[in-house]
């Protein structure tokens, strides 16, 4: 296990291009730390009650699209699953598609009190995400198929931009402030548990896709080189931590 740290440390890597220079900031604490989603194992979800078919997860309220690209990449993807790979297929038809505008936000449709997309426990084709379902069903990633936000979790990145245009990104697990008012009403999140803390390997390994695809390529080969610098100097060569701890920097 990790000694304990008073504060919050953090990787910073420079990242220059042509459109912009940035400075990445990583959490140290979480990219070794062995979170991973233990969902259908353990998990509660967010509901007022915990959850004891451990299947609803973070998918209770359905998932914002963050950008018109997101909407798309939704509704191609959705037309694509047939009635047994998706439970509500017939019902997405009926109601105009799996995704409505609430508040301005387009965000998937809820049914059953959940996502839209969440196959039930017992649905033949699988329980869970549809959409997960269907890539992993055509050889293809599931990250390239389900909304951003879904993917991404626990991973944030949380931008702050200068009066010159850098920006300092700052790649950490999302806190329930992230949230705003409405992360005090969760039940649960699973950032905060330790059963979350159980994979065999360290989140910059387990999400090694995820990070990826968030920092690119280049950012991330750095990345695995300065951790794996860091974790040789510890004295006891341990690299887990039970949780990782609010972030108190702000940039």
């Amino acid at each position: 296990m990790l000694p304990a740290h008073p504060a919050r440390q953090w990787i910073s890597l420079h990242d220059e291009n042509e459109d912009q220079t940035t400075t990445w900031l990583f959490d140290v604490a979480f990219m070794l730390s062995n979170y991973h989603c233990i969902y259908g194992q353990g998990c509660q979800s967010i509901d007022s009650e915990p959850d004891p078919s451990e299947t609803i997860g973070c998918c209770l309220h359905g998932a914002h699209l963050v950008d018109d690209d997101d909407v798309e990449r939704v509704a191609d993807n959705a037309a694509l699953l047939e009635a047994d790979e998706w439970h509500h297929h017939g019902r997405a038809a009926r109601s105009g598609g799996p995704i409505k505008v609430k508040g301005g936000d387009q965000m998937t449709r809820t049914a059953n009190g959940a996502c839209i997309f969440l196959n039930p426990v017992g649905f033949a084709g699988g329980s869970g995400c549809a959409l997960h379902i269907g890539a992993v069903n055509r050889e293809q990633r599931p990250l390239d198929w389900k909304p951003a936000v879904c993917w991404q979790l626990p991973l944030r990145l949380d931008v702050h931009t200068d009066d010159y245009g850098h920006e300092t990104v700052l790649v950490r697990s999302w806190e329930r402030r992230d949230w705003g008012p409405g992360g005090n009403e969760f039940h649960w999140w699973c950032t905060e548990d330790d059963a979350a803390y159980s994979a065999a390997s360290p989140v910059y390994l387990n999400a090694a896709e995820e990070l990826t695809e968030l920092v690119g390529d280049e950012i991330y080969a750095r990345l695995v080189t300065e951790l794996e610098t860091w974790t040789r100097a510890l004295p006891d060569r341990q690299t887990s931590l039970p949780r990782a701890t609010p972030v108190s920097f702000i940039s």
